[in-house]
């Protein structure tokens, strides 16, 4: 049996929202601002022609990049008290970017008026064992108007792809490294010493990373090479889902938000690492799913009495976030773990979910009636930096 999961599809573009202009609510929030049933079947996102992968490939460096590292070996890391504010990464050693006469990788690009990222949540992968094809490539990225970023991805995306599975599973992630510099993989949702597989990747290699979903949750996965920091805000994160044995109460719509920061240097170059690490965060962007604002111009479209599951996740690097739906009550919230439902607690709801970098939480509401409803981290001096969206009912 062989199955593909692809990228997110472009879609047609929907015309941006007049009401944004005439309600005084939305006004004041600033938002027109800025395997299978058998174990050897296949789950892909993009081709791995010829990959030898494996726990004791020869194609990853021992030990890994650790995280408590000062620096990333032939890496020199621009000091912040002697840095210029705007010195965009490229002028990292080792660091070539595409185009010039030493790179080893040509980037995907965007268009400069992308399609959205997909926020429907993937279904869940049926089977018990799943082997998953995530290469790591370069990717030239829109993220907001006339605003690029030379992308750090997994799975040629910004977030990488949702994987969505069943507590129990033994996932399988088959890594590439198509890009211009190392890389490697963390997996919150795994258990595994990190000098066992969270590992260097050099350009070229290959690793296979193997875990089981011993625990039910929303988890983040993320690049661990050094500087960490930069890894993640120049877009190498993802969501993995897992599903309780038992299953979640039936939905209408899912969907997935991964907040994140961008911290811009140069128009098509990666994020800045100066800005990136200062003591308080600046970002130029706060968004979901790597684009600012891409949900107000392509709202998530329901019906007036339908059950919406968010699943969330805050992958920072630096930024909080409180997550809120104008206009409703979450009536079930799960947190890292911890169960919120009215059904069961007395009739007691929530307005706002509350998430430190690299927390999640699954997040059920109804739609109490046709109209717009527009969701954001209520910080606002944050929400204006792109993190905002409209979830857009119809009458039933």
């Amino acid at each position: 049996m062989s199955a593909r999961i692809a990228p997110p599809a472009p879609t047609a573009r929907s015309a941006p929202i007049a009401r944004f202009a005439r309600l005084s609510l939305v006004a004041s929030l600033a938002l027109a601002t800025a395997g299978c049933a058998t174990a050897g079947a296949r789950w892909t996102y993009a081709p791995l022609a010829g990959s030898t992968a494996g726990p004791d490939s020869l194609d990853v460096a021992y030990p890994p990049m650790s995280p408590m590292a000062t620096e990333m070996p032939g890496m020199d890391m621009p000091d912040p008290a002697t840095s210029e504010p705007t010195a965009p990464t490229t002028a990292l050693p080792g660091l070539e970017m595409p185009g010039t006469a030493t790179s080893s990788a040509t980037p995907a690009t965007q268009t400069a008026d992308p399609a959205p990222y997909d926020a429907a949540v993937p279904p869940v992968l049926p089977g018990t064992v799943h082997d998953i094809d995530m290469p790591m490539k370069d990717v030239l990225l829109t993220v907001a108007p006339g605003k690029t970023v030379m992308a750090w991805t997994f799975g040629g995306t910004v977030p990488g792809p949702t994987i969505h599975v069943t507590q129990g599973d033994t996932v399988r992630v088959h890594l590439k490294n198509e890009g211009t510099m190392a890389h490697s993989i963390d997996f919150h949702a795994s258990q595994t010493a990190m000098d066992h597989q969270m590992v260097a990747i050099p350009v070229g290699g290959t690793f296979t990373y193997t875990f089981t979903a011993d625990y039910a949750g929303v988890w983040m996965y993320h690049c661990g090479t050094q500087p960490v920091l930069l890894h993640v805000a120049n877009g190498m994160f993802g969501m993995v889902i897992v599903e309780p044995k038992a299953g979640l109460p039936k939905v209408d719509h899912a969907y997935a938000l991964v907040q994140s920061e961008w911290y811009l240097g140069a128009d098509g170059q990666p994020s800045d690492y100066t800005k990136a690490s200062a003591a308080a965060a600046a970002p130029d962007y706060v968004v979901f799913n790597g684009v600012a604002n891409q949900y107000k111009d392509h709202p998530l479209t329901v019906t007036a009495g339908d059950q919406v599951r968010f699943y969330v996740l805050d992958v920072g690097p630096n930024l909080d976030s409180s997550f809120h739906v104008i206009g409703t009550i979450f009536h079930r919230v799960i947190k890292e773990g911890v169960v919120m439902d009215a059904a069961t607690n007395g009739g007691f709801g929530s307005q706002a979910v509350d998430l430190s970098p690299a927390q999640g939480a699954i997040v059920d509401l109804t739609v109490p009636e046709a109209g717009m409803y527009v969701f954001v981290t209520h910080a606002f001096n944050v929400m204006q930096l792109g993190a905002a969206g409209v979830l857009q009912a119809t009458a039933r």
